[in-house]
């Protein structure tokens, strides 16, 4: 097997055993909540921290283009999904429940593993940048949202201040300009639970699997999937392109763009009280999909 084959079957293995786990109710979907809890506010952050503080930042200059991929690419299909959707005549809360899932890429629950498995820390350094874009498009959609359909600016700012994964890059990056020694032991502590990310990450996307939702909301997860999975990938191909990306730049950014719909949206959908069901229906199937597209366009980079 190759590290692509095997990377996909280890994710596939640890999504099928939360899902198997539920079956038999070992655990339920009441223990996604402390599940993601742990992984955004603990193992996440020590995983990014981690791999900045020990990478090789000479080529900052050169990653700060991965960034503006991702931002293109999503904003991009969200003006063509949004043309679509008002000539559907779909409602404001349906149709921004539906934007906001085809503009946040899973960069970070699916992209990190994905690309540190393929193309290893080097890659993984990449998704970072990448996901870097993702946070920048949530908060966007989060002042959208907002004048949209109310809230404060200060709740807003509130919760970007305090996302803890932002903190991970700024202080990664800070220890590793300044060159600030952590010691050995916080060093390894830092690693362990980083490393602890990833299979908790399959495991609780497992468990949210819902089969039901195909029949709910069947119209606008193919819309969806085709937009978030096809569209997407498809705009950052032709940028990397044009911006004469090689190598990992080219491949990550893509692979990047190709993952299915991000856990974010659903936050803000929730926040917002948006139609929270139909972006969960959404998000639920288009990542059981993306688990057949993106090892197909893993293989033709």
């Amino acid at each position: 097997m190759n590290a692509i084959e095997v990377t996909i079957l280890s994710i596939i293995i640890m999504i099928g055993l939360g899902y198997f786990l539920k079956r038999i109710d070992f655990l339920s979907e009441k223990d996604i909540d402390p599940f993601n809890k742990i992984v955004m506010y603990i193992l996440m952050p020590c995983m990014i921290f981690h791999a900045i503080y020990s990478a090789d930042l000479s080529l900052l200059s050169k990653l700060g283009i991965l960034p503006f991929i991702i931002l293109a690419s999503s904003f991009a299909t969200g003006i063509v999904s949004y043309i679509i959707l008002k000539r559907l005549k779909l409602d404001d809360i349906k149709l921004w429940s539906v934007l906001v899932t085809v503009m946040i890429a899973n960069t970070a629950f699916m992209g990190y593993p994905v690309t540190l498995g393929i193309y290893g820390s080097e890659g993984f350094l990449r998704a970072i940048f990448c996901d870097m874009a993702t946070l920048c498009i949530f908060l966007i959609l989060s002042f959208v949202l907002i004048l949209k359909f109310g809230g404060t600016v200060k709740t807003a700012v509130k919760k970007i201040t305090f996302f803890p994964p932002l903190w991970a890059v700024v202080l990664g990056l800070g220890f590793n300009f300044l060159n600030i020694p952590i010691g050995p032991v916080i060093d390894n502590t830092v690693n362990y639970l980083g490393q602890g990310a990833i299979p908790l990450i399959m495991i609780a996307l497992g468990l949210s699997i819902d089969f039901s939702a195909l029949s709910r909301s069947k119209s606008m997860i193919a819309f969806t999937s085709v937009m978030k999975l096809m569209f997407f990938p498809a705009v950052a191909f032709i940028i990397a392109t044009q911006l004469g990306l090689v190598d990992l730049q080219y491949k990550v950014s893509i692979v990047e763009a190709a993952m299915p719909s991000g856990m974010m949206s659903l936050l803000l959908t929730i926040t917002y009280r948006l139609d929270y069901e139909l972006t969960s229906d959404c998000i639920l199937i288009n990542t059981v999909i993306s688990l057949i597209t993106l090892p197909a366009i893993i293989l033709l980079l």
